[in-house]
């Protein structure tokens, strides 16, 4: 008997005066007698359920008695539905949870909350064009919450797919972008779930080690991500105008110096290398000048001469 069906059928006794076990069974997608066995069981748990029998008869709360199962406060309630109401891009048994959550509310809490789901939406097309879809975000969920070491084929860009074993640990989201925290023969790693592409049980337990806790590990492991993209500064100069561009392409890795008389600004910008940080700079052409190091201007230089043989006449 599952837990959490048990405590959807308190929910669901907790919004109604009285409920049949034909409603119930409705409302959990079960049979009328697994139904029937659920209100037993909380009657055997000590909840102060009872049956009436008869028409108009059914099973109810002792004394319209209520448990509080969320602790939630109003602004913490909004702030949920804000993130993963109906129309902000939920899944289907996202949506259905939060529809229970809904009728277990207290009646001031509910309509602040159902508000709140009307007031977000979230579109998950990226402008820059970048994949977002997380076609096995399901099973890589699972197997954290059931502790279940997997076999998963991976494929960083413009790479093919290869497989590994991982042990997971927990999913961490970053920007909208869900990474799996996982132990492996390496140590603690991150893999994007977009870009696994295949998932296998390898039939192992996860054995979760006593003092890990995910936010810490996920802060170490992203601060070596922020260092590998930082490994480098780029120095040079920018035209007027070109601010918002170079936000745009690099972030809050850009940084101002003094304008000028001609207007143009000194810049320094870090990267994981001189190669990237000129490659992503190349598409402002002369708007941009970098100084150092030479390996930029190198860079700068072979991309120029390429696409001059390329496109020029």
């Amino acid at each position: 008997m599952r837990a959490d069906r048990l405590v959807a059928a308190l929910l669901f006794l907790q919004t109604r005066q009285r409920v049949t076990a034909a409603e119930l069974a409705a409302e959990l997608d079960v049979s009328e007698r697994t139904a029937r066995r659920d209100l037993e069981a909380l009657a055997s748990a000590g909840v102060p359920v009872y049956s009436q029998a008869g028409q108009g008869g059914g099973w109810s709360l002792v004394g319209g008695a209520r448990t509080d199962l969320t602790g939630l406060t109003a602004p913490e309630i909004r702030e949920l539905f804000l993130l993963t109401g109906p129309d902000a891009g939920a899944s289907p048994r996202t949506r259905t949870a939060l529809r229970k959550l809904v009728r277990a509310l207290p009646a001031p809490l509910r309509d602040g909350a159902e508000a709140a789901a009307r007031a977000g939406v979230a579109d998950g097309t990226d402008w820059a064009g970048t994949d977002t879809e997380e076609p096995l975000l399901a099973p890589v969920q699972r197997a954290v919450v059931e502790g279940r070491e997997l076999r998963i084929g991976y494929a960083r860009p413009g790479r093919d797919p290869h497989e590994r074993t991982v042990r997971p640990l927990g999913i961490a989201a970053k920007a909208g972008t869900r990474y799996l925290v996982a132990d492996t023969e390496h140590g603690l790693r991150t893999f994007r779930v977009g870009r696994v592409t295949s998932v296998a049980e390898t039939g192992n337990p996860v054995v979760r080690p006593e003092d890990f806790d995910l936010a810490t590990a996920w802060r170490t492991l992203a601060a070596r991500m922020e260092d590998r993209l930082a490994a480098v500064t780029v120095r040079g100069r920018a035209a007027p105008g070109t601010e918002r561009v170079l936000e745009g392409l690099l972030g809050g890795r850009v940084r101002y110096g003094e304008r000028t008389t001609d207007g143009w600004t000194a810049i320094e910008a870090d990267g994981p290398s001189p190669e990237v940080v000129a490659a992503r700079l190349a598409g402002l052409g002369a708007r941009v000048e970098l100084h150092d190091p030479p390996e930029a201007r190198a860079a700068l230089a072979r991309i120029g001469a390429e696409l001059t043989a390329l496109y020029g006449t």
